[in-house]
């Protein structure tokens, strides 16, 4: 099988990619390809960020505790 792009614009993009990821131009293309794929087909957004949270709260130990403007004063360094 043959795929044959020439773009510069694709080209250049297609070496920033694999460069930063330390890959080879098709593995990035693949990656791009395939992420494009599942965001497209996949789960909207502002799920996947609501699913999240729900996740972070069955994590957390509780709401913690209020605290005191001295306390928070001191947080910022602010003596």
């Amino acid at each position: 099988m043959n795929l044959q792009i020439r773009d510069k614009r694709a080209h250049e993009l297609a070496r920033r990619l694999a460069e930063r990821d330390k890959t080879t131009m098709t593995e990035a293309v693949i990656s791009a390809l395939e992420n494009e794929l599942e965001r497209k087909a996949g789960v909207p957004l502002a799920s996947q960020f609501e699913e999240l949270a729900q996740r972070l709260r069955e994590m957390s130990p509780g709401p913690g505790r209020v605290m005191t403007k001295d306390e928070i004063d001191q947080m910022w360094g602010h003596d």
